[in-house]
């Protein structure tokens, strides 16, 4: 192999090399198709960006790059949790152990990458050393309880200090650059998720975390980190902030890995359906009661589903549930009552629980009026029973999203509209309306400000117990023929009423079991009567009205 000249000297990198290599090489070649292969093989593109790669790693190897983004913690565990689920090999194992190095994990307090000290990376709002307001962000830590930290890692900090009983002593050096007060309005966000930061990997500082469960109202303190906020828990004796993660970073963890439902699916499951909305209370017929149907496989194939809600491109985004700012809100006098959601799995006796609210005080509770195309029978008035309209009235209702729900059944239209929603709260009178989950995001405005209460099955053993004389509609012959409730309405029931919480649980404001009738309704009753006296958290877009 001849000697090969590398042009302009040593600085010539591999690159240029390569480059050169077909035109140095073509004298010592005879035939032209070797040459023609080694020129095609030498000016691949792909080659070339993998040597220009190389060269620029080699360039940095000796540079020791620290992170220069605010969320390379965050990426970091992120990287780790998923390359922990992949077969173990050498190159993970070394990438795990890069991964978990200090000047990647960080810390409410950190090692400076470029002095080696260690300095306060956060001060916890509302904790001793905020209210003391000797302790700044940027101060070097030298002595905790006279012990030299000098040669530490902030782990081992961070255990001494959480190791302590009683009064603290650090000595500290003040950072020459001022720290600016945080001018952050303070606000109230209601939690949509359970959280334990000892069970996060991302958190810099598990102690520093704040535990909290869906429904919580947290008062965020600070956002000063676009990562990590620092909250407390609404009523909290402890004035002490903790660490949660920010919206913006659990939507991204939410929308990366939000497991499914850990859930048995059923064999022949069966669909939820409707056909009549009356029924008789005490010989007094009132609209807006649902009767329920099973269907069986024919009805399934030949009839469209009983319920659709109206379509739109923000609704059909898929939801993320982690906070939603929140105000304190209190009924007026004269303000209209809010509307009152009822959901559940078929069966579940939300329909029992509507009849004796009404019987209880038919002055104070309504229901909504349906509307329908079907033809009027002979004993039925307009707006008693329901609205009967025109199948191309209400066509273009659908069209003008008009409808909260809306479907077809045996050839004819069904529908629960707003209107008839207002014409309800506009008598003075509390609304009470069943639909199901998913329509619920649409009822959410500051006109209607719906409380929602899910009615949730008990266990299966309870079901078999208190359900053994109730029975259950069929939609199999026009008259409706009645069944007794079987094992599997209950496991379906129990498996719809998991899915209905794990998918919508954050659009709930109570949930009921109904294990027993009576029970459930005096529950009912209480979760009402505070609903109309007493102060609620609520969407803050519904407190500027």
């Amino acid at each position: 192999m001849p000697a090969l000249s590398t042009g302009s000297g040593n600085d010539t990198g591999l690159y240029e090399l390569l480059a050169s290599l077909p035109a140095q090489l073509q004298p010592h070649v005879d035939r032209q198709e070797d040459l023609a292969f080694l020129r095609e093989m030498f000016g691949e593109k792909s080659l070339h960006s993998l040597v220009k790669i190389h060269e620029k790693l080699q360039q940095y190897e000796m540079q020791n790059p620290s992170p220069v983004i605010h969320t390379a913690t965050t990426l970091a565990d992120d990287l780790a949790e998923e390359l922990q689920s992949k077969p173990a090999n050498t190159e993970i194992r070394e990438l795990l152990k890069l991964l978990s190095k200090a000047h990647v994990k960080g810390a409410t307090i950190k090692r400076d990458e470029q002095t080696g000290a260690i300095v306060v990376a956060r001060i916890m709002r509302g904790g001793a050393a905020d209210r003391s307001g000797l302790i700044h962000v940027g101060d070097e830590l030298r002595e905790v309880n006279g012990v030299s930290v000098e040669d530490k890692k902030p782990e081992e900090i961070i255990h001494i200090l959480a190791q302590s009983q009683g009064a603290i002593t650090f000595k500290i050096i003040p950072s020459l650059k001022e720290e600016t007060p945080s001018k952050e309005p303070k606000f109230f966000v209601k939690a949509l998720f359970d959280y334990d930061p000892n069970e996060d990997k991302a958190i810099p500082c598990k102690e520093a975390g704040l535990i909290f469960k869906k429904g919580d109202i947290l008062q965020i303190m600070s956002q000063d980190d676009a990562t990590w906020w620092q909250a407390k828990r609404e009523g909290d004796a402890n004035p002490r902030a903790g660490l949660i993660p920010s919206k913006q970073f659990q939507e991204r963890r939410f929308s990366q890995r939000r497991p499914l439902p850990h859930v048995q699916p059923m064999r022949n499951s069966t669909r939820r359906s409707y056909a009549e909305y009356g029924t008789s209370i005490s010989g007094v017929y009132i609209a807006g009661l649902r009767r329920s149907f099973r269907l069986s496989r024919k009805d399934r194939k030949t009839n469209k589903s009983m319920y659709e809600c109206k379509k739109s491109d923000q609704y059909d985004m898929a939801d993320i549930p982690t906070y939603e700012e929140v105000g304190v809100y209190r009924r007026q006098p004269l303000d209209k009552y809010r509307l009152v959601v009822l959901t559940g799995p078929v069966g579940v006796g939300l329909n029992e629980l509507k009849r004796k609210l009404l019987i209880s005080d038919p002055q104070h509770y309504g229901v909504t009026v349906p509307h329908t195309t079907r033809a009027k029978k002979s004993h039925e008035s307009d707006g008693v029973e329901y609205h009967f309209i025109s199948k191309h009235l209400f066509e273009t209702d659908i069209q003008n999203s008009k409808f909260i729900e809306h479907g077809e059944y045996k050839g004819n239209y069904y529908g629960t509209s707003l209107d008839a929603i207002r014409s309800v709260l506009s008598k003075n009178k509390v609304c009470l309306l069943d639909v199901q989950p998913h329509t619920i995001k649409h009822l959410k405005t500051s006109e209607f400000k719906p409380f929602v209460i899910f009615v949730k099955p008990p266990s299966l053993e309870r079901l078999r117990e208190t359900r053994k004389n109730a029975k259950v509609i069929s939609g199999k012959d026009e008259k409706g023929t009645v069944k007794p409730f079987t094992d599997e309405d209950y496991q379906e029931m129990i498996l719809s009423g998991q899915i209905m919480e794990f998918q919508y649980g954050h659009f709930f404001d109570k949930t009921i079991v109904n294990d027993d009738l009576t029970t459930a309704f005096s529950e009912l009753k209480t979760v009402l009567k505070k609903l109309e006296s007493d102060s609620q958290w609520v969407p803050v877009s519904w407190t500027h009205t």
